[in-house]
């Protein structure tokens, strides 16, 4: 989603948090594929005490209006109505465990209510944010409650957003690794635990939003742009895209040019 207001988030914050905003939608309710972005959100719902997703067998799961958005390894499908008014704080690679004051891999699944984190606060959060006066006043009363929560969690990884910020300029998982000192293993488990995905996933997601952010509008080379996008050749491009969006690159139709992972579900 297009956010109405986006602010940084200053202060002790800023090393954890991408931003605080608030996103708001007309559109009808309906489904859609929400693709990876290797990114963990907390959400939520000012319109609705409800967020819903479903699976890859269609079921639906109803979650609280306050959840935590895990990085999933590919697609989540969910529902525009509760999109009609949002607060949406994007964590920064490895800074949710600091705020949370849980590891990553601790999610189970794509939405986790934030009551199954933090208990009867998470339910007060919500009724605080809707007391708060809109949106805008919304998001600073979020912002002071997630100041209070710093140090609940522990010490910051710095090799997390490190290795997570040379994976997303294409550099190679051994490479990171080697860079930093680490062992393969001794990665991979640090990352999962900031991140909740194996930096080569991460790597994968973060190769095709690169993609996505520049994909041409009119025929190209596809194998050229395999190549110089990090992939070995155009068919491995294509199995990733289709991987992660569902189609081929000529099929991709997103929600918007500014909404690039929100693809509409055509049921």
């Amino acid at each position: 989603m297009v956010p109405r207001e986006l602010v940084p988030p200053g202060g002790a914050l800023a090393p954890y948090l991408a931003g605080l905003g608030w996103w708001a939608t007309d559109l009808p309710a309906g489904r859609e594929r929400r693709l990876p972005t290797g990114g963990m959100q907390l959400v939520v719902n000012l319109a609705a005490d409800e967020v819903r997703w479903y699976d890859a067998d269609g079921r639906e799961h109803r979650r609280g209006g306050a959840v935590v958005c895990a990085a999933t390894p590919g697609p989540v499908t969910i529902d525009t109505a509760d999109q009609r008014m949002v607060i949406c704080v994007p964590f920064r690679a490895g800074g949710a465990y600091s705020v949370l004051g849980v590891p990553a891999t601790a999610l189970d699944e794509p939405v986790v209510e934030l009551a199954a984190l933090w208990g009867r606060t998470a339910v007060t959060l919500r009724e605080r944010l809707l007391a708060a006066g809109g949106p805008s006043a919304a998001v600073w009363e979020l912002r002071r409650t997630l100041t209070r929560r710093l140090g609940r969690g522990p010490g910051h990884d710095p090799a997390v957003p490190a290795a997570a910020a040379a994976l997303d300029r294409g550099m190679a998982v051994a490479d990171v690794a080697d860079r930093l000192g680490l062992t393969a293993a001794g990665l991979r488990r640090r990352f999962a635990v900031g991140t909740g995905l194996t930096p080569k996933r991460y790597a994968r997601i973060r190769r095709l939003q690169r993609l996505l952010r520049h994909l041409p509008d009119a025929p190209v080379d596809w194998s050229a742009v395999a190549v110089g996008g990090g992939w070995y050749d155009q068919a491995h491009l294509i199995h990733d895209f289709r991987e992660f969006t569902g189609g081929t690159p000529g099929a991709y139709q997103p929600r918007s040019a500014t909404e690039p992972n929100h693809l509409p579900v055509v049921r």
